[in-house]
């Protein structure tokens, strides 16, 4: 026994990991099978959305050949939306491109943990719809390259990654604390 400040005596205890409340900011990570079910649900909405990106960019369009044009001027497209007469045009050409890339930013930190982050996210999204584009003006009649397409494509895709990716990410791919 040993004494204390106050002349007490006290019981010496030996030194045990501490039990303390985990700090507000420290995620736990879900249980292994609704992490396993959260990321295979996210595969599977993957692929999905592969498919629709697939078949609205890649499929031909031979009535609309001699309309397109290459476009490697950053807002060259968004001004010419925003230049025709019939607003509805410009917000189904800009908006669809933006909510084309929205799927992309909220599934992929999902499926693949190492991609979290926002500059993450922001390489991988121009990547590949830089490929997507590339493919579309390469291959496929009456459509044509356009960064603008990629510009708005990476940005729906931002936005899906800060509105929920971020989060659904973090919920089933939380670090285990470290001791």
């Amino acid at each position: 026994m040993a004494r204390t400040a106050s002349g007490s005596r006290s019981l010496l205890r030996p030194r045990t990991a501490r039990t303390e409340k985990p700090d507000a900011h420290e995620r736990r990570p879900l249980p292994l099978p609704l992490r396993l079910l959260a990321t295979l649900c996210a595969f599977v909405f993957m692929v999905a959305f592969a498919v629709v990106l697939a078949r609205l960019t890649l499929n031909p369009s031979p009535a609309s050949e001699a309309l397109t044009h290459t476009n490697m001027h950053p807002g060259r497209s968004l001004r010419a939306y925003l230049d025709q007469p019939a607003l509805r045009d410009a917000v189904k050409q800009i908006g669809g491109n933006i909510l084309l890339g929205v799927p992309f930013g909220v599934l992929v930190p999902v499926v693949a943990p190492r991609t979290r982050g926002l500059l993450r996210v922001l390489l991988l999204t121009a990547v590949v719809m830089l490929l997507v584009e590339f493919a579309q003006g390469a291959l496929v009649t009456g459509r044509a390259f356009d960064i603008d397409d990629v510009i708005l494509n990476t940005t729906g895709a931002l936005i899906g990654y800060l509105l929920l990716g971020r989060r659904m990410s973090r919920a089933v791919h939380a670090r285990e604390p470290r001791t």
